[in-house]
């Protein structure tokens, strides 16, 4: 399995062959309380880095999540659209979003490891 990086917008990626897993953080699921709705990104868009790409509604709040990479959806997590509280009990694992086909170019030096991104939210949460 690839290792784990974030963003500053408390998503996670893990990186496998050229394909990317995305959530969010566990942080991000504890901002937003118990999620009620997920909208998921349609396989086969094509993504742009800091494009909306899925919706998340929670009983405090709704908030979009931006693609943290340029790609091509290839999967979505289907489950969270009947158990969207998963992003809660599993937000690392079971509660992954969906997966995109990277670009060539992509760069995982601009996101943050582990380390750097408890960091990251000590400081800015």
């Amino acid at each position: 399995m690839g290792e784990t990086v974030y963003t500053k917008d408390h998503e996670w990626l893990v990186i496998v062959d050229g394909v990317a897993t995305i959530g969010v953080t566990e942080f991000a699921q504890e901002q937003l309380g118990d999620v009620v709705f997920v909208e998921l990104p349609e396989i086969g868009a094509l993504l742009t880095e800091g494009d909306e790409v899925a919706v998340i509604e929670s009983v405090k709040a709704a908030g979009e999540i931006n693609a943290p990479i340029n790609g091509t959806v290839v999967a979505v997590n289907e489950t969270l659209v009947d158990e969207p509280e998963l992003l809660n009990s599993s937000p690392e694992e079971g509660g992954w979003m969906f997966k995109v086909t990277l670009d060539e170019d992509y760069d995982i030096s601009e996101f943050m490891n582990k380390a750097e991104y408890q960091d990251y939210i000590a400081v800015n949460a």
